[in-house]
């Protein structure tokens, strides 16, 4: 079981009931190409640019925006065994622009960064060749079970 919990902080971009189904699929691919077993839950924020950059200076100490953020949670159960993941945070102003940018749809841009930050959640990491490498694959074995990459 994956709970998915979603807070709209924004209204730069109309988060749409069926973006948030894609995004919860793209959760649950996510968790299933990685096998992970249990039951999880997720947040994930939609927030603007300003948000997303005073979250990015107050926790990673970097002034500026971005387009994802991850938060990690340390993973142990809950009292009725529920798994919390972490958080995502997606800025939908880089969604916008990203998707613009590299000709993508706004749902494929919103999906890739999702499962971008999902794998930090699961614990994948590019600060190094080898796990940038690595995160790259597993991005792109999500990406194709979504049917969002070829």
């Amino acid at each position: 079981m994956i709970e998915v919990l979603f807070d709209n902080r924004q209204d730069y971009m109309e988060v749409k009931e069926e973006n948030m189904k894609a995004v919860e699929k793209a959760i649950c691919t996510t968790i299933d190409v990685e096998k992970a077993e249990g039951n999880f839950e997720v947040s994930v924020s939609f927030v603007t640019n300003k948000e997303i950059r005073e979250l990015n200076r107050v926790y990673r100490n970097v002034d500026s925006e971005t387009d994802v953020l991850s938060f990690p949670m340390d993973d142990e159960e809950d009292p009725e065994g529920v798994i919390m993941l972490g958080d995502v945070i997606l800025s939908t102003e880089k969604i916008i622009e990203q998707a613009e940018y590299f000709g993508h749809s706004l749902e494929r841009e919103m999906l890739y960064l999702t499962v971008h930050s999902m794998l930090h959640l699961l614990g994948y990491d590019h600060m190094t060749d080898d796990e940038k490498e690595e995160m790259r694959d597993m991005e792109k074995e999500v990406m194709k079970e979504l049917q969002l990459f070829k």
